[in-house]
């Protein structure tokens, strides 16, 4: 148990060094009896169809949100607009999403011992892993791309992007990847370990970061968890810039 908590913190210190971190709530390399492994693909598939049916409204409510936006004209567009600016080559002024208005879920998944969660509302899928295809030219935290039907998803070594310091042979040989976290509708996944769980999480239970900063993906932290709620369109901008974690702080 002091394992997974002890890289844990060191990896939040250096993140986000002014909190503390709390353990995985899921343990890595756990040998586990058939019965568990029973009861573990039962609470997967039943977090997977909340997902689903979670994605299913969001569909909805975007349809329902364009025509109204449509009907509205442009001034709702032209303060939307506002979202893609940036100042000086960093992110300017957060832009005020919808989950900031009252509870909203959030899916907290796993990677090399740090919790990291991302708003349903932002969550375009989720697949297991399959082949990937290197690219020659690409960064090392570009696993490859993924073909999943006509579609072909970039995938993040989540990792290699997020504490590249830490990634050492060690820790690159014990990352166990199985699934791919979309990033809203744009052909970005990013890789986990586990699946932990969909919670409904309130304004105050979220540190928010709302000032332009050196981490614009990071939309604020989880206090009980002490892990990073990533802002997916900042971390789509970076991603389709072929920024790294480093180039961001730097």
């Amino acid at each position: 148990m002091a394992k997974p908590l002890a890289a844990s913190k060191k990896i939040m210190k250096n993140y986000l060094s002014e909190l503390l971190t709390d353990e995985s709530p899921v343990q890595k390399n756990a040998k586990i009896s058939v019965a568990e492994a029973s009861v573990e693909n039962k609470r997967l598939e039943t977090l997977l169809k909340n997902v689903d049916a979670n994605l299913d409204v969001k569909e909805t409510e975007f349809t329902t949100h364009k025509s109204v936006n449509e009907k509205l004209g442009n001034k709702d567009l032209a303060e939307t607009a506002l979202v893609t600016q940036k100042s000086h080559g960093n992110f300017s002024i957060k832009p005020k999403k919808s989950y900031r208005q009252g509870d909203f879920q959030a899916l907290y998944f796993d990677v090399g011992g740090l919790t990291l969660a991302v708003p349903l509302i932002e969550l375009g899928g989720i697949h297991k892993v399959n082949k990937t295809t290197p690219l020659m030219g690409k960064p090392e935290w570009f696993k490859g791309v993924m073909l999943n039907r006509d579609e072909k998803i970039n995938v993040v070594d989540t990792a290699l992007w997020v504490m590249p310091e830490k990634c050492d042979e060690k820790l690159k040989n014990s990352l166990n990847y199985q699934y791919i976290i979309l990033l809203s509708n744009s052909n970005w996944g990013l890789l986990a370990e586990n699946l932990v769980d969909t919670v409904i999480l309130k304004q105050e239970e979220v540190k928010w970061i709302d000032s332009p900063n050196k981490r614009p993906w990071l939309a604020g932290l989880v206090k009980d968890k002490m892990c990073a709620l990533l802002d997916v369109d900042s971390l789509i901008q970076l991603l389709n810039d072929g920024s790294g974690i480093n180039t961001v702080d730097s």
